[in-house]
């Protein structure tokens, strides 16, 4: 019973995550042409590239973190680490 609460736990976490990640998806895709647009008609230097950069690159973070995949931790960090707290005296 136990190994299925947290087997639900961690697909709940993992579709809340998901679901994070495709609502800032949307938000891009609907934000970014606008403030385009808006470049595009006010001046001629190119800022959108900044937030469309700097947002892209949060989102390939967020797809990272919901698929599970850690390059600079790894995989499984997150659970080695607790298992090694848990087996610690002071936790």
């Amino acid at each position: 019973m136990e190994n299925s609460n947290k087997k639900y736990d961690r697909a709940k976490q993992k579709v809340e995550k998901l679901k994070a990640f495709y609502s800032s998806l949307l938000a891009y895709c609907i934000v970014i042409p606008i403030l385009a647009y808006l470049n595009y008609r006010t001046t001629s230097f190119p800022w959108i590239i900044f937030p469309a950069v700097g947002w892209g690159i949060g989102l390939v973070g967020m797809w990272f973190c919901a698929q599970g995949y850690n390059p600079l931790l790894g995989r499984g960090w997150e659970e080695r680490k607790i298992k090694e707290f848990m087996e610690q005296k002071e936790y």
